[in-house]
């Protein structure tokens, strides 16, 4: 179940992300309250996956997921295209949670 609450707080969280941007520097006022709501359920739903999964493996693949989603919800709504060196360095984070998750035996598989 661990793993399952870690998705939606993945997807909570590129949400209030998305809604970040979007609100402009908190002067709008639907955006800005779906950050505040989107960012208590991703903590809210991100303690609960430390339940059963350890730390550094649930924040591995919590920020490795963010930052790929974000960009291409970023490059999708605001146009914010990555270059050739943020997209080999997005590679490598994913990688990196890529092995740690099928190596490390802090993975508690």
């Amino acid at each position: 179940m661990g793993y399952l609450w870690l998705i939606l707080a993945i997807i909570a969280e590129v949400i209030a992300t998305t809604a970040l941007k979007a609100s402009e520097e908190f002067t709008r006022l639907i955006p800005s309250i779906v950050v505040i709501i989107g960012y208590g359920i991703a903590f809210y739903l991100l303690g609960l996956v430390l339940k059963t999964v350890p730390v550094s493996i649930a924040y591995a693949i919590w920020s490795g997921s963010g930052i790929l989603f974000i960009t291409i919800v970023s490059a999708l709504f605001f146009k914010q295209t990555p270059d050739l060196a943020a997209i080999i360095g997005m590679v490598l984070i994913v990688s990196g949670v890529v092995v740690i998750q099928l190596f490390s035996k802090s993975g508690g598989h």
